[in-house]
């Protein structure tokens, strides 16, 4: 399967948030522990602007179907690290595992100069092994391992942080 991307709308928003709660039950993915509201990401969409941290929605690239979305935000929100970015992919369940987060990490690696973003960081729970595997496939090395500190229905949890210098 092949597919396309474009930037998000407002009226997308429904089908963002749709996806990212769905993430929420597996303790996995996300340390929200409750499902998000549209009304609660308006700002957080609003912060996404296409010349420095797009939000894209991934489509299969012969049909409209939302089959997710990946985001570039800001890292830490001072000056000096505007050249770093987190990234977020987010994918319906339906499919996953079927390429749509190798594309997403393939372009956000491409795209990144053209944001003048030269580092990429990707912030993943330890015990999400298929997403640590996704990054590691595309050369993200563990710059940091935070133990223990998400709690998750009484389950401590580490997160990782995985980072690739991209130009």
């Amino acid at each position: 399967m092949t597919f396309r991307h474009r930037l998000a709308t407002l009226e997308d928003l429904p089908a963002i948030v749709a996806i990212y709660n769905s993430t929420i039950a597996s303790r996995e993915v996300t340390a929200d522990t409750e499902p998000v509201s549209v009304e609660s990401r308006l700002q957080w969409y609003h912060d996404h602007t296409p010349e420095k941290r797009p939000l894209w929605i991934i489509h299969p690239a012969g049909g409209d179907e939302i089959l997710g979305w990946m985001s570039y935000s800001n890292f830490y929100g001072r000056p000096a690290y505007s050249g770093t970015s987190e990234i977020s992919i987010y994918i319906a369940e339906a499919a996953r595992g079927k390429g749509v987060g190798s594309y997403c990490i393939e372009q956000a690696i491409a795209y990144a100069p053209r944001i003048k973003v030269h580092t990429l960081l990707g912030f993943i729970f330890g015990h999400n092994k298929p997403s640590l595997g996704l990054f590691g496939k595309f050369g993200f090395e563990t710059w940091a391992h935070l133990p223990k500190v998400a709690n998750l229905d009484g389950v401590e949890r580490d997160l990782i942080i995985l980072g690739k210098r991209v130009a």
